[in-house]
């Protein structure tokens, strides 16, 4: 088991997971109440990296970040490092990918909820923050917790954009994913075969917390 690897998965899941809820959790709520006419086009945008290839995002993340462009060189002239082939390339391109998997399940949860608990709400003079801290996140916790998992789990399970932009660096950013497909190319099967137990035996644990219903029994 490579721990270098597994530790640095893990912190970029988790800090992957943290922004996507600081940023799915508004724009959830936007979509659930903005009646704007471009509004398709931001649910197009951000559901657009569950068709489109891994490969081809990370390739335009790596032209963009590149120290081609003004983003990439104005950060590395105020940072001193670039972003392609970093640990923040790659939180970057993980937000960007995993999005969709954070966003969707809020989405529908906000939008279960009763309209007329929303509108007796907005009659009682609730403003958009006090609307979506005190209804929409209790109400849909169970959702907010769906996004959560999902986001965590498929950052954890990245392999074609964090290889794009982040290459194969260990201790910065080789994740599980790769070290799996690095031991594969080693003819390692047996260290491969302990990796991958890892990641599916942690993916079945999340489906089982979304799943779990305590004290539910079968009829």
């Amino acid at each position: 088991m490579d721990f270098q690897a597994l530790w640095l998965t893990l912190k970029l899941a988790t800090i992957t997971t943290l922004v996507l809820l600081v940023v799915a959790t508004p724009l959830a709520c936007w979509l659930l109440l903005s009646r704007a006419r471009w509004k398709p086009m931001i649910e197009a945008l951000a559901g657009l990296p569950l068709l489109l290839p891994p490969t081809v995002l990370g390739f335009y993340l790596l032209v963009l970040l590149g120290p081609r462009t003004a983003f990439g060189r104005s950060y590395e002239a105020l940072s001193g490092h670039q972003l392609t082939f970093s640990f923040t390339g790659l939180v970057i391109g993980s937000v960007l990918y995993s999005l969709p998997f954070a966003l969707q399940p809020m989405t529908s949860g906000f939008a279960a909820i009763d309209h007329a608990v929303l509108d007796a709400a907005v009659l009682l003079g609730a403003g958009p923050i006090r609307l979506l801290l005190h209804i929409l996140l209790p109400l849909a916790r169970r959702s907010v917790l769906a996004s959560a998992v999902l986001a965590f789990t498929h950052t954890v399970g990245e392999f074609g954009v964090v290889l794009m932009i982040g290459g194969d660096i260990p201790g910065s950013t080789r994740t599980l994913s790769i070290s799996i497909f690095d031991q594969v190319q080693e003819f390692a099967y047996a260290q491969a075969n302990r990796t991958a137990l890892v990641l599916l035996a942690f993916s079945f644990a999340a489906l089982l917390l979304l799943y779990w219903r305590p004290g539910a029994t079968n009829v």
